[in-house]
């Protein structure tokens, strides 16, 4: 998850030396993938055969934990320190993944932050750490992504099903949410030509420490029940949807909003 407070600085873990197999693989940036939703989808993508970026904003040890996971499992990674709502920060971390892997072909836009208030009660600092994260950050990893992707690249954003529900105190939240799913559909139209794909997925409550935080057990089992499927979904639930996406199968899917939650809206 990133960091509401800006930090400029950007170094990888776990760098090496690139080898043939590295360069010839397609590779993947997944944003806020030390931990929750974007850490199972950095697990899938390189199971699916990718080289992953997991990237951090402030969590060195629990992104070095997922690289470690996925190379124990036989798969490239490295950890990349970058606060996505500095430009400049997620311009060198495309540089890192090409200096590592030669190119990018898929950038998961995970990387969020949530707090919640009324409109009336949202104060400038919780309004403008969620317009940085959330929507700058959204906005300078699909630009670079538009300048850098090779070819048959992907772009994958995130968006929430409280779009559609409309709960209370998620107005700024699901507001910004609302303008990525609008900047998804207008970027599809913008890559034409060039065989990349927009699209975003909209999970819904999902059981990370991001949705769990704050709220009482009797909210958590309510909402748990909402879903026809009557449970809450997983980070990989989520990291399955984004998988799809990503790969071969997905390629016709263009400009759209998956909602992962079970038939909850």
């Amino acid at each position: 998850m990133a960091s509401s407070t800006p930090d400029t600085t950007l170094f990888c873990t776990h760098q090496r030396s690139t080898d043939m197999n590295e360069t010839t693989k397609k590779t993947a940036i997944v944003t806020g993938s030390s931990r929750g939703i974007g850490a199972a989808v950095a697990k899938r993508l390189a199971r699916d055969g990718f080289n992953v970026l997991v990237n951090y904003s402030g969590s060195k040890d629990p992104a070095s934990e997922v690289v470690n996971t996925i190379e124990t499992e036989g798969g490239h990674a490295i950890a990349v320190q970058a606060d996505v709502s500095d430009s400049a920060a997620v311009k060198r971390m495309f540089d890192s993944a090409e200096a590592a892997y030669g190119g990018v072909d898929v950038l998961v836009n995970n990387a969020g932050i949530m707090k919640l208030a009324s409109i009336a009660d949202c104060d400038d600092a919780i309004f403008d750490a969620q317009v940085a994260v959330n929507f700058r950050g959204t906005f300078n990893g699909m630009r670079e992504a538009g300048i850098r992707l090779r070819d048959g690249g992907r772009i994958i954003n995130f968006s929430t099903t409280v779009v559609g529900m409309k709960f209370e105190t998620y107005g700024v939240y699901a507001g910004i949410k609302a303008a990525i799913e609008t900047m998804t559909a207008i970027m599809a139209k913008e890559m034409r030509g060039r065989n990349i794909t927009v699209n975003a997925v909209a999970p819904g409550p999902t059981g990370t420490a991001l949705f769990l935080e704050g709220k009482s057990d009797e909210l958590v089992e309510k909402l748990s029940k909402a879903s026809p499927l009557e449970r809450l979904g997983t980070p990989e639930d989520i990291a399955n949807v984004v998988a799809f996406l990503a790969g071969p199968d997905g390629a016709w899917v263009n400009g759209q909003t998956l909602r992962a939650n079970g038939g909850m809206v």
